[in-house]
C-alpha cells in the first residue's frame, strides 16, 4: 500500500515529480486550502510538505493519526507546534538551503532601499515631481552593519555586506567567533552590536528570548541615526515601539518584509509612516529559490517514507522516541 502525502500550500511542481517517481507515494495536493479542508483530508496523511500558510498545531496532529513526517519548503517552522510533534512522535524538518540566496539578496535590497529612499523617490517622481532635496540617503561604505543571527542567510548577507566595504558584528549565541573572524566578521554581545551598529539586520529564529528583541528599552541603547531591516520573523519586532521610535527621530527608519500579524492589520502603526519601506514577505520569492525548496522537501519525505532515513530534523528529541 502507497504511502499517502498531503501538500496543504502551493508548491513548485517540481515536489509533485519527484514523489510520483519515487514509486511506493501517492500524493494529494490541492493547492492552498482552508483549514477545514484541511482537518479532513489529514487523517490519512502519512507526511505533509507545508509552507508557511498552515498551521499545524495541537488540532491538527489529533487529526493526523498516521502523520509520521512534516517537510517544510523553507526554514522556518514557526507554524508548526513542535512540542505536539515531538509527544507525537513526528519528525518534523527544514529546508535550510534553498532561500538562503533569495532572502540575503532581498535583505540587501532592502537595506540599500533604505538607505537611499528608493521606493519614496520612485513614489514622488511617479507623482509628476521633481524633488533632490527630500531624500538626501547615506553610503553603507564605511558604515557597520550588526547582524543578529549568524546561519546561512546572516552568513550570507554578511559576505555582501563586506563586498560593500562595511565593518560587520554579528551576534549569535551558536556560532564560535573564530567562524566569523575567517570572513572578517566580528564576533560581539547583544548590547556591543546595539551600541555600534547603524544598521541592524534581524536573521534569528522566534524564540521566547528573541520575540519582540526589537524594543523601546533596546532601541534606547542604540545609534539614533540606525536603520533596522527585518526579513525574518515579524514577532521579532514590537511593531509599536518601533514606530514610536521613528516617529520621535529615535531610528532612521525601517524596512520589514515580515509582520506580526499577516497581512498586516490596516492600523498597524508601521504602514505608511514615512521611513518605513515595506515588502509583503517575498524574501524567498523568487523562481530559483521555490524550485530549490519544494526539490528539497519533496527529497526529505522519500526518504523520510522509503527509507527511514530524516534528515534536517528540527525536533531532534524526537529521533530519541
Amino acid at each position: 500500500m502507497a504511502y499517502q502525502v498531503l501538500i496543504p500550500d502551493n508548491v513548485h511542481e517540481t515536489a509533485l515529480t519527484i514523489l510520483a517517481e519515487a514509486g511506493g507515494i501517492d500524493y494529494h495536493a490541492p493547492g492552498k486550502i482552508p483549514r477545514d479542508e484541511l482537518l479532513s483530508a489529514v487523517p490519512s496523511a502519512d507526511a505533509l510538505i507545508i509552507r508557511s500558510g498552515s498551521k499545524i498545531d495541537a488540532e491538527v496532529f489529533a487529526a493526523a493519526a498516521n502523520l509520521k513526517a512534516i517537510a517544510r519548503a523553507g526554514v522556518g517552522v514557526d507554524n508548526v507546534d513542535l512540542a505536539e510533534a515531538t509527544a507525537r512522535g513526528v519528525r518534523v524538518m527544514n529546508t535550510p538551503n534553498g532561500n538562503t540566496i533569495a532572502t540575503a539578496e532581498h535583505t540587501f535590497g532592502l537595506m540599500l532601499a533604505l538607505a537611499r529612499h528608493i521606493p519614496q523617490a520612485h513614489r514622488s517622481l511617479s507623482e509628476g515631481k521633481w524633488d533632490r532635496k527630500s531624500f538626501m540617503g547615506t553610503e553603507l561604505r564605511g558604515k557597520t552593519l550588526g547582524v543578529i543571527g549568524f546561519g546561512r542567510i546572516g552568513r550570507a548577507v554578511a559576505v555582501r555586506a563586506l563586498a560593500f566595504e562595511m565593518q560587520v558584528l554579528a551576534y549569535d549565541p551558536y556560532i564560535p567567533a573564530e567562524a566569523m573572524a575567517e570572513i572578517g566578521v566580528r564576533s560581539a554581545t547583544l548590547d556591543e552590536l546595539y551600541a555600534a551598529a547603524d544598521f541592524i539586520t534581524l536573521h534569528t529564529l522566534l524564540t521566547d528570548e528573541t520575540r519582540e528583541m526589537i524594543n523601546a528599552a533596546t532601541i534606547g541603547q542604540m545609534k539614533s541615526s540606525v536603520r533596522i531591516i527585518d526579513a525574518a520573523r515579524g514577532a521579532l519586532v514590537n511593531e509599536a515601539d518601533l514606530a514610536d521610535a521613528i516617529k520621535s527621530g529615535r531610528v532612521a527608519g525601517a524596512a520589514l518584509d515580515v509582520y506580526q500579524q499577516e497581512p498586516p492589520e490596516p492600523d498597524n502603526p508601521l504602514i505608511g509612516l514615512p521611513g518605513v519601506v515595506h515588502t509583503p514577505h517575498l524574501a524567498a520569492s523568487t523562481d530559483d529559490a521555490q524550485v530549490a525548496v519544494a526539490v528539497e522537501a519533496a527529497q526529505l519525505v522519500v526518504a523520510a517514507l522509503l527509507t527511514g532515513e530524516y534528515r534536517n530534523v528540527v525536533n531532534p528529541e524526537v529521533l530519541a522516541k
